[in-house]
């Protein structure tokens, strides 16, 4: 039996633009205005019904966030050749087993690395096992912590920079509290992964030495030098944005930097470089889709004069409810979006212009 595979994002987002098209047609139009006590006010306004404009919306998307997604494509660009490079890491141990995993959980919040990480377990999984350690263990140090790192990321510009932006608020403000919550979370993780790596040693059989790294990668000199660039490109982020209100230009440049260096501290010639960035961009470039195509979805609505009305009605709907009752109806909205859409920076995109107003 011939089983249906599950549409795409980009089919699901162009589905949802064309849906809200037929909306425009289907509800009357109507706007908040600011009134006489400084509080806003729905009142009615002329509807637009959106036709041909399902076909431009790519473009006016691409067009309303477009630092986001240049921000995006450098990130990506500058990050590949890092990850390509930290693949090739030889000898690993306690300490190695908690660096790998901070760093994975630092990818996670800073990067937004998640499925990403993927590949890597097949390369840090045999390792782990040589060791004298099992699959779980490669598994947790990479896939795990990176998830976890994602679940508190402070720094996560595909989750938290694009719904920062999107809700008004300043790039990466509260980051404080989201560090606390990160270190929390990843210090707990990595405590409970040694603890667990500790007694699998000690119930399997005598582990293999492991595999010496050749020479001819540089040895672990490189490979020290390239965690030390990231490591002080992490702090001049955080530094810069809290101390110096650093924003997208200054962090993208600040991405770009990082990734030159330490493709030339991996030895990459400078074709080499040129390459990783345009297959980082290339890889990348999917999410950027993503952007533009869910910001689409907001422009057909905002043309329509329909967005509005729908707030309004989400306002009227939760009326009478407790903040908590309220909470929990939306968080229920989005764990049924998290059904259709797997990519985050989709559901950013398209939830908080709704969710952010209604929270106001």
């Amino acid at each position: 039996m011939k089983t249906r595979a599950f549409p795409n994002t980009y089919i699901i987002l162009f589905g949802l633009i064309i849906l809200c098209a037929a909306v425009t047609w289907l509800l009357p139009g109507g706007q908040y205005v600011t009134g006489s006590d400084g509080n806003p006010v729905f009142v009615q306004a002329d509807s637009a019904p959106q036709t041909w404009q399902v076909f431009s919306a790519l473009y006016n998307g691409f067009v309303k966030q477009a630092g986001i997604i240049v921000f995006i494509l450098i990130v990506g660009a500058a990050d590949f050749g890092i990850r390509r490079f930290i693949s090739k890491a030889g000898r690993y141990d306690k300490a190695v087993l908690a660096l790998i995993a901070l760093l994975f959980s630092a990818g996670g919040a800073i990067f937004g690395m998640s499925e990403e990480t993927i590949p890597f377990v097949g390369l840090v999984v045999p390792l782990t096992i040589s060791m004298g350690y099992n699959a779980i263990v490669g598994l947790m140090i990479v896939y795990v912590a990176s998830n976890i790192g994602f679940s508190s990321a402070f720094l996560n510009p595909f989750t938290v920079g694009i719904a920062q932006e999107m809700s008004d608020l300043p790039m990466f403000s509260g980051m404080g509290y989201r560090i606390f919550c990160w270190a929390l979370l990843t210090g707990l993780f990595i405590a409970f992964t040694l603890i667990y790596a500790s007694r699998i040693k000690k119930e399997a059989p005598q582990a293999q030495s492991a595999p010496a790294q050749s020479a001819a990668d540089g040895g672990h000199a490189r490979h020290w030098i390239v965690l030390g660039i990231l490591a002080a490109s992490i702090v001049a982020l955080i530094v810069g944005t809290v101390a110096f209100h650093w924003y997208i230009a200054e962090i993208s440049a600040l991405f770009l930097a990082m990734g030159i260096l330490c493709d030339i501290a991996g030895g990459f010639s400078a074709n080499r470089i040129a390459n990783e960035f345009l297959a980082g961009a290339k890889d990348i470039f999917g999410a950027a889709m993503v952007v533009g195509l869910a910001s689409g979805i907001i422009i057909i609505l905002q043309d329509g004069h329909v967005l509005d009305t729908i707030l309004h009605s989400l306002q009227t709907s939760l009326e009478g409810s407790s903040k908590t009752a309220s909470l929990a109806m939306m968080y229920g909205v989005q764990t049924l979006i998290n059904l259709l859409i797997p990519s985050a920076t989709a559901k950013a995109a398209i939830t908080i212009p709704v969710m952010a107003p209604l929270s106001d």
